[in-house]
C-alpha cells in the first residue's frame, strides 16, 4: 500500500513544494487507491455473482 505521507515527500529534499503540486500529488495518489480498490470490487463481484450462479443451477437441479 502506499504511504499516508506520499503527496508531502518532495523528490529532491530541500526545495519548496507549492501548495498547487501538493494537491495534485495528492489527487494523482487518491486516484491510484480508488482505481486499486475498483479493480478489486470488480473481482469481488464476479466471485459472488459465480457462487450465486453455481447456488442457482444446484437448487433448479435438485427440484
Amino acid at each position: 500500500m502506499f504511504p499516508f505521507n506520499f503527496w508531502y515527500n518532495s523528490c529532491c529534499e530541500g526545495e519548496p513544494v507549492s501548495r498547487k503540486n501538493r494537491l495534485e500529488r495528492k489527487l494523482r495518489f487518491l486516484k491510484a487507491m480508488r482505481d486499486d480498490l475498483e479493480t478489486k470490487l470488480a473481482g469481488l463481484n464476479g466471485a459472488i455473482s459465480n457462487l450465486e450462479q453455481q447456488i442457482n443451477q444446484e437448487d433448479a437441479t435438485q427440484v
